[in-house]
């Protein structure tokens, strides 16, 4: 559980996304968050943001992060986060994406920080 320090969101999802564990991935988020899987979609809830995160998974990823707070005001948090993702294509290539990410964090009632808003592509359309 993430209570300290919301930055942990981005190791802690980056730990995750290496062991391939979409479960614990779940975890990081609200009920209601919103992800962008791609530049131009947006996925909100968790079946949505599940069913994005399985798709990732099964191109056997590895992340590299490097999260940093932004600004931090009560109970949320403007992350950003700069990644290098490689992944195996449809032909069974490696492939390496690299992308700048705007993320959310909200300070859940127990004390724990969740992804509200995870845009990996941050403003790209």
């Amino acid at each position: 559980m993430i209570e300290d320090d919301p930055v942990k969101l981005d190791r802690e999802f980056e730990r995750l996304l290496n062991a391939h564990d979409l479960d614990g991935l779940m975890t990081l988020y609200e009920a209601e968050a919103a992800l962008m899987p791609m530049p131009g979609s947006v996925v909100v809830g968790t079946a949505g943001i599940r069913a994005a995160l399985a798709g990732f998974i099964a191109m056997k990823p590895v992340i590299k992060t490097s999260g940093r707070l932004v600004a931090q005001t009560g109970d949320l948090a403007l992350l950003a986060n700069d990644w290098t993702l490689d992944v195996t294509g449809q032909d069974g290539k490696r492939t390496t994406m690299t992308g700048g990410a705007i993320e959310i964090a909200r300070r859940q009632k127990d004390g724990r920080w969740l992804f509200a808003m995870d845009m990996p592509y941050g403003t790209v359309r």
